[in-house]
């Protein structure tokens, strides 16, 4: 059985040279959506890429670049992430933003009859 939401998809791609305090900006947009009861987050190391400033970052050996794209992403209902997306700017998010309408799908494996699912569903 398919069971399936409206949602949005927040993406905020930044640097891995990004910092807050001491550590990866990405590490504290992670525990902050954590902190904001968000459902899940994860972060996805780019191999490559260019921003604003047009100077390609790679990971290939001869050009080992530090300062690879990395994208931060996290889906839940609209008003929980746009509430979220508010706490970006006390962190110092200058990367990009993107906010993307999907749809959450949730396979339920079908329940034999007369039976109950472990999980609870």
């Amino acid at each position: 059985m398919q069971v399936s939401r409206p949602a949005v998809r927040l993406t905020v791609i930044v640097n891995e040279s990004d910092r807050y305090h001491r550590g990866p900006l990405s590490d504290e947009i992670v525990r902050r959506a954590r902190e904001a009861g968000l459902p899940g987050a994860a972060v996805f190391r780019g191999v490559e890429g260019f921003g604003s400033s047009s100077l390609i970052h790679t990971d290939r050996l001869l050009s080992m670049s530090e300062d690879l794209p990395v994208a931060v992403v996290i889906v839940d209902d609209e008003e929980p992430i746009r509430r979220f997306v508010r706490q970006l700017d006390e962190i110092g998010v200058g990367g990009l933003v993107v906010l993307d309408a999907c749809e959450i799908t949730h396979h339920v494996p079908d329940r034999p009859e007369g039976g109950s699912s472990e999980a609870g569903l």
